[in-house]
């Protein structure tokens, strides 16, 4: 019988290697080109990441501002919403519907307007922000709208609510009117200056419709971009009456990055807080943002324009 021959340590160990080299050869040839092309990939398509939701996030958790919302007028894209379905007091931004509806309703923004003494009383004692007419002063309708606009005046827009339906209460009607036309689902108006009242309220999306919609009137933009404006002369005023938008005068600068805030509309009342509607022409692309409920009030830091430049300031 043959006897089997023996393998020594030394062999075991020479023939383990023999073996080991004959595997790995193949399994490394067959290896390394998978760990070579998902190197290349990741180096030739690196993951994108997007910022832009990032910043909006970013600036949207830093706002003072209750409600806002953000978006690009040429597409009506949204870009930024914060609670902007939530309820709240528009303040003098109502003055934004008022100013609309009475462009569409006085044929001659020529005429003459008289506001009469009784209209006074009740908007001093409830401390209206007011333009600078006079009891019985005789202004024209043009003149009251930019007054109702750029100083917030409660006197102009009482006098457009009386000519064009002959009370405040039957103005509001028409207001109201509007909203439902508009798709304004959570919005109701008892007044036409944006003093408060419970059931006076919006939502800053539903005010982004509105000012969305009254852009495309060329009076109510010419009146909402406007910085300044003099009346004409009155029986009270001979000189007329210089206004200067109150979003404006509390602006050192509104230039931007690449463009500029073009104009707007600020409100407050105690209830409301800070609120600001206005739009900005970025990089040739016009934006609209309107925001509310920012802590503060007239003699505070502007919380509400302090926003505006944060949020454009990111576009």
């Amino acid at each position: 019988m043959r006897k089997r021959k023996r393998i020594n340590g030394t062999g075991w160990i020479i023939t383990f290697l023999i073996v080991l080299t004959i595997f790995f050869i193949p399994f490394e040839k067959f290896y390394n080109p998978i760990l070579d092309r998902l190197n290349d990939d990741t180096t030739e398509h690196p993951i994108e990441i997007n910022t832009t939701l990032d910043r909006n996030e970013a600036v949207k958790s830093d706002l003072h501002s209750q409600n806002a919302i953000l978006l690009k007028l040429d597409d009506h894209n949204i870009l930024m919403e914060k609670h902007s379905e939530e309820i709240i007091f528009p303040a003098s931004l109502t003055k934004i519907m008022t100013v609309i509806v009475a462009i569409e309703n006085i044929p001659d923004l020529q005429k003459r307007i008289i506001l009469p003494e009784k209209i006074f009383s009740d908007l001093y004692a409830a401390n209206a922000s007011m333009a600078g007419f006079l009891p019985n002063e005789k202004a024209a309708a043009i003149d009251l709208l930019y007054g109702a606009m750029l100083p917030s005046g409660a006197e102009a827009t009482i006098g457009l609510a009386n000519e064009v339906a002959g009370s405040e209460k039957e103005f509001v009607q028409l207001m109201n009117k509007k909203a439902n036309q508009l798709g304004m689902k959570d919005s109701h108006f008892t007044n036409a200056t944006g003093l408060h009242h419970p059931d006076h309220y919006s939502s800053v999306k539903d005010i982004s419709v509105l000012v969305e919609y009254a852009l495309n009137n060329k009076t109510f933009r010419t009146i909402f971009t406007a910085e300044k404006y003099s009346t004409s002369p009155t029986n009270l005023h001979p000189n007329g009456i210089t206004f200067k938008s109150s979003m404006f005068k509390n602006i050192d600068s509104a230039n931007l990055m690449g463009g500029e805030i073009i104009g707007g509309k600020t409100g407050y009342t105690e209830q409301a807080g800070l609120c600001l509607a206005s739009i900005a022409e970025i990089n040739g692309q016009e934006y609209l943002l309107i925001t509310a409920g920012a802590n503060g009030s007239h003699h505070t830091e502007q919380y509400n324009i302090i926003d505006a430049f944060a949020v454009y300031k990111q576009l």
